[in-house]
């Protein structure tokens, strides 16, 4: 019986068999043939089941490992052997039971006759009580448990009662961890301590352990090796074509004939199956040599960067007690260090500083020897490395503690007096500098010893006190002084502090006052007399001169969507105008809203459609402006460059259009080698559009300079899905209908991740919160870290080519199938929130847009179904609000802006729909 709410299975045991006259054959090794009564892996269906684990999922996803009593068995025994067992021992139950260590310290007691020490559970979270309890009191003798387990006792106490010239302590295992270093459990152990140390691998898919080696005295090698495998166990090194390594690197493979488990809903398995560890080894002289595991080799700044190693150099410095290296949300690298308890430290001959600040210490320290992209962006000190149950670092918890850090930052708490403050502690602190350091108002991040990178860092740090997002703030940073940055991000912190929804966003357009670049004077006059706001399906909004506004960011701050204290009032939805373009109309509008100073702002719609013609149409009346016609039909919805100055879009006849947004005079033709279907995506902070094709390429072109920066093949099947940018990290993601979605660095192209579907992906990427999410024409929506890894699928009834949505302020998303619905789902782990049914398909793109423009507070989400109808619908439950039919099937995505909805209909139409409060 499984209950997955509990992480519980529950198996019904029968007796096993016994034979009168006893078991008959030669007797293995502890005395007996384990296997002399076995049944087969697979009897009448039912697995001859020793016991049943859930994984914890902090290695991968969870599983359900069903164990074998051969495939336990040869560890029980092996160890025995190994540890020397004997009736007079004691073993201390250290790991949980849910952990498949705990079955091996269970039965390598009770199969020797030895005591089994267990405690409670409050006690192993005290180092000093626990030591007490083992080595004084109980006189434990072996002792199995986790390198941060372990870590938690302290060197203090390690030296003088765990590791001690007169402790008890016969065997020492270390595993479910990277071992630590010869040199660290050296520093760790008296020079008189006798206790055997061993490195025990493996995984709870192939339970428990897979080898063991005994750390060779003196500790004096540079690192410990996996050992040799245990009874009955296969250990094998693969390379990523599946080819045996003997030599160099590659990914453990552990199997063998018996040692086989039933992993979630398997019922057989072939005998000597091998399982993926997902552990990365160097084979040396027959040696494997633990690297990391795969996720946590990771490239950064599009370099190769191993977590674990850079951990371990970490923990190799005087004054670090306990480390734990992860990247935050996929892109800052955070170290968490416990700072020792000991004097160890003083006789290293270590200057310091008078100040003795530790972060800046192991950073100082780091600098000489590792390349600038494994120097951590901040160093966060804790008292103590958060365990999971199972005894290792909870790289989660440790995340919350950073995130809990940095709350002081939020805007909520960040006032117009303090920004001054505050941007000193952050310039200070990502420069090094100490706390006390004065910082000249007039002084360059570069010439006072910064870097990109670090710059970089700066950026994000001050884009999270704020709250919004501005290209220009990282431009100042590296060109400016400290009082342009000052002055440009007290002009952003009144963004978010508007009176109310709508003075929000009517300020949108207007840009805050940017400190002018050195030598560029009279460029920036100009640009700042001309404001632009860029406003694309989905509800992005680009504010091309304040900032722009990431797809799946927050264009709005979502401030009053969840709130249920109001009442929502009626909206109605009329015919504005309509324009006829010759043949229907697939593709979505783009509206550009530009003002000068002094005037009414002016919002233009683009729009193409099959009869090659693309117009651009006055928003507020549909008098047409200008109507191009290009050398094929176009699908793909249009683009507007950083500068507000062209409009590009695609064509059936494979070009790239670039033309003026004034008079739609073609300034550029790029051409690719086949249908361009894909929506162009602009870079906020180069200008770099980027975009998909039918030949397999996406493409980064520069229209400043005309020409093609890079291309990169996305493995197979043409791109018609959209590209989605997020500039701050520079990264690109972007699907093809070879069913790859690939993560690709924005400024070179270079692939960082691919994902494989094996099913088309019509849906367009977009993220929110370091998470990437798209749907697929198997009918699943799918959410990927920003490593790749698969964090959830929620299942429609149909295809899904709709492109995921966001709703501000709210962990939810929107996204449409062909089974009719539009679903509401909660980004976290993909359970629904709540949908909605059309009367017809759904192939669009929602908007959602905030109400307040219509006399609504709140979010609204605007959509629209393939028999016509338009819907507007309250976000926070799925309500109608309001619906219009139109003569003809939809598959453009509606885009809204203050009262307008504008979209493309298959009659060959483009429809403005008026927004209006219901009296």
């Amino acid at each position: 019986m499984e209950l997955p709410q509990f992480r519980l299975t529950l198996v019904r045991v029968a007796p096993r068999p016994v034979a009168k006259d006893g078991p008959q054959g030669p007797q293995g090794a502890g005395g007996c043939d384990p296997w002399a009564t076995a049944v087969p892996l697979k009897d009448a269906g039912r697995p001859d089941l020793a016991y049943v684990l859930h994984t914890s999922g902090t290695t991968g996803p969870p599983k359900t490992v069903r164990v074998p009593h051969r495939c336990i068995v040869p560890n029980i025994l092996h160890l025995r052997s190994l540890f020397q067992m004997s009736p007079d021992d004691v073993v201390f139950l250290a790991s949980p039971l849910t952990f498949d260590p705990s079955v091996v310290e269970l039965f390598l007691a009770l199969s020797s006759g030895a005591q089994l020490l267990m405690v409670p559970a409050v006690i192993k979270k005290m180092p000093s009580r626990l030591a007490q309890l083992l080595f004084k009191d109980h006189r434990t003798t072996v002792l199995q448990v986790t390198p941060t387990l372990l870590m938690r006792f302290g060197r203090r106490i390690l030296k003088q009662d765990v590791l001690s010239s007169t402790s008890s302590l016969r065997v020492l295992a270390l595993g479910g961890e990277t071992c630590p270093s010869p040199a660290q459990l050296r520093s760790w152990r008296h020079e008189d301590n006798k206790t055997c140390l061993y490195n025990i691998y493996g995984i709870t898919e192939v339970s428990c352990w897979a080898s063991c080696c005994r750390i060779p005295e003196p500790l004096t090698a540079s690192s410990v090796s996996l050992g040799t495998p245990l009874m009955d166990t296969v250990v094998e090194v693969r390379d990523e074509d599946g080819c045996v390594v003997t030599q160099g690197e590659g990914q453990v493979f552990i199997g063998g004939k018996d040692r086989v488990c039933l992993l979630d809903g398997e019922d057989t398995v072939v005998p000597g199956t091998m399982r993926a560890t997902g552990d990365w080894v160097n084979v040396k002289d027959a040696e494997l040599h633990y690297l990391g595991r795969k996720d946590r080799m990771v490239k950064r700044n599009g370099k190769r960067l191993n977590l674990d190693s850079v951990q371990q150099l970490i923990l190799s410095l005087p004054r670090v007690e306990a480390c734990a290296v992860g990247l935050h949300e996929g892109v800052r690298l955070l170290a968490f260090v416990v700072a020792s308890t000991s004097g160890a430290h003083e006789h290293q001959g270590e200057a310091d500083g008078a100040d003795g600040d530790l972060q800046r210490s192991v950073l100082k320290q780091l600098s000489p020897l590792v390349p600038s992209h494994c120097i951590p962006d901040t160093v966060v000190l804790v008292p103590a490395l958060s365990l999971t149950p199972h005894g290792k670092a909870d790289m989660k918890a440790l995340m919350r503690i950073y995130e809990k850090q940095r709350e002081w930052l939020r805007p909520s708490r960040l006032e117009v007096g303090g920004i001054k403050q505050t941007l000193r502690t952050l310039w200070q602190d990502a420069l090094g500098l100490p706390a006390d350091a004065s910082v000249d108002e007039q002084s360059n991040f570069l010439y006072s010893g910064g870097d990109s990178l670090k710059a970089l860092r700066l950026c994000e740090d001050i884009l999270a006190a704020v709250g919004v997002s501005s290209p220009q703030l990282l431009e100042v940073i590296l060109d400016g002084s400290f009082s342009d940055v000052l002055h440009l991000a007290t002009q952003m912190l009144p963004e978010r502090r508007g009176s109310s929804p709508s003075s929000r966003k009517r300020d949108a357009d207007l840009p805050a006052t940017v400190p002018a670049k050195r030598g560029r004077q009279a460029e920036r006059t100009e640009q700042q007399s001309l404001r632009c706001t860029v406003v694309r399906r989905g509800g992005e909004v680009q504010a091309m001169d304040r900032g722009d506004v990431d797809a799946g960011e927050e264009p709005w701050d979502g401030k009053d969507a969840g709130d249920d204290s109001h009442k929502r009032g009626g909206v109605c939805l009329g015919l504005s105008w309509s324009s006829d373009t010759g043949r229907c109309v697939d593709a979505s509008p783009v509206i550009l809203v530009r003002g000068v100073a002094g005037q009414r702002a002016r919002a233009t719609v683009f729009i193409g459609s099959h009869s090659h013609r693309i117009q651009a149409l006055d928003l507020l009346s549909g008098s047409l402006l200008w109507e191009r016609v290009l050398g094929d039909r176009m699908e793909a919805s249009a683009a507007v460059s950083r500068c507000g100055a062209l409009v590009v879009v695609g064509s059936y006849d494979g070009g790239v259009y670039f033309l003026c947004t004034e008079s739609g005079e073609t300034k550029w033709v790029f051409k690719t080698e086949d249908a361009v279907k894909s929506s162009p995506g602009v870079d906020p902070l180069t200008g770099l559009v980027v975009v998909g094709s039918h030949d397999g390429h996406v493409y980064a072109l520069d229209p400043q300079v005309r020409r093609c920066v890079w291309k990169r093949h996305c493995g197979g099947g043409a791109v018609f899905s959209s590209p989605h940018l997020q500039a701050s990290h520079r990264r690109l993601y972007v699907a093809s209908l070879g069913g790859r979605l690939l993560c690709l660095s924005l400024d070179g192209g270079d692939v960082l991740w691919s994902y494989c579907r094996d099913k088309p992906f019509f849906s367009s990427p977009n993220c929110f919160s370091g998470r990437i999410v798209i749907g697929s024409v198997d009918g699943s929506v799918c959410c990927l870290s920003d490593t790749g890894e698969l964090l959830w699928q929620f299942l429609t009834e149909a295809p899904v080519f709709s492109s995921p949505s966001f709703i501000p302020g709210q962990q939810r998303l929107l996204c449409g199938s062909h089974d009719g619905r539009l679903y509401c789902l909660n980004c976290g782990d993909g359970s629904l929130v709540w949908s909605f049914q059309t009367s017809g398909k759904v192939y669009s793109t929602p908007c959602v847009f905030e109400g307040s423009a219509v006399g609504s507070r709140g979010a609204l989400v605007g959509l629209a179904s393939t028999d016509g109808t338009v819907w507007i619908l309250d976000a926070r439950d799925g309500r109608v609000v309001a619906s219009h039919a139109l003569p003809g099937e939809l598959f453009s995505s509606p885009v809204v802006w203050e009262q307008s909805l504008v979209i493309g209909c298959r009659n060959d139409f483009v429809y403005c729909l008026n927004l209006t409060a219901d009296a």
